[in-house]
């Protein structure tokens, strides 16, 4: 059976003026089937580069990266992916009902199943009975939220999440967090990247650490348990770029 989401000597590169600049480089990892993985780096690093080649919506220099066996370019690979972008731009006058029918119905949905699906969602992400509010009366963090309902709508297999709790509260971390959980013990496969080191130490199966476009550490659980007796995770990814840098 073919990981989730594989990543082979990626590279990636884009226009900067007349020059070239690469923000991926020689990248590789895989995410197995059921895996939580947090992909953690400082601005700029390649994390949402890497993940928007994983999308498909950037093209590789070289290497690869493929979702379930097939070419991240290929829309059936997509079809088992709930994403949510960095930044999610929403149309202000459309209703929270009527953006997630829009996603279930990209998504091969049908009625009667978004029927169900749309109350259920919301509920999920602490949305419950705001499905006929317009989306310019949503908070920042509320239009997060709904951003984790439409890519949890069709109830992917595999969901890749760009810096995850921006614009979150502490409430709305803490409500993430517990979703997340359920949702790992369902048996998804999440790979998401954030800022919030804690969240990640607190979730992941594993912690891959990218700095300056390059893969620099791949922890596990039991290392970043053992990590947590002797430094944080903040002050291990710090050392660890510095080692790199030197």
């Amino acid at each position: 059976m073919n990981a989730p989401i594989e990543v082979e000597q990626l590279s990636v590169s884009y226009a900067r003026g007349t020059k070239r600049v690469t923000a991926v480089q020689d990248a590789s990892f895989t995410v197995a089937e059921g895996e939580c993985v947090g992909f953690i780096g400082a601005n700029g690093a390649g994390k949402s580069t890497t993940i928007k080649a994983l999308m498909g919506f950037l093209f590789a220099d070289q290497g690869e990266a493929r979702l379930f066996g097939r070419p991240a370019k290929d829309p059936k690979g997509r079809q088992q992916v709930g994403y949510l972008p960095e930044v999610a731009l929403y149309y202000p006058y459309m209703r929270a009902r009527e953006l997630l029918t829009l996603y279930g119905t990209l998504s091969g949905l049908k009625t009667a199943d978004l029927r169900q699906r749309i109350p259920a969602a919301l509920e999920q992400v602490g949305l419950g009975g705001r499905e006929k509010d317009l989306l310019r009366t949503f908070s920042k963090g509320m239009q997060q939220r709904l951003g984790i309902a439409q890519a949890l709508i069709a109830q992917p297999a595999l969901l890749i999440l760009d810096e995850i709790s921006s614009g979150l509260d502490p409430l709305g971390r803490y409500d993430l967090r517990q979703l997340l959980i359920k949702l790992r013990e369902e048996g998804r496969t999440i790979f998401f990247s954030s800022h919030e080191l804690s969240e990640v130490e607190s979730l992941c199966d594993r912690v891959i650490m990218i700095d300056q476009g390059r893969i620099c550490k791949e922890v596990t659980q039991r290392e970043l348990q053992a990590i947590g007796q002797q430094q944080s995770l903040e002050s291990f990814f710090i050392n660890t770029v510095r080692e790199e840098t030197d």
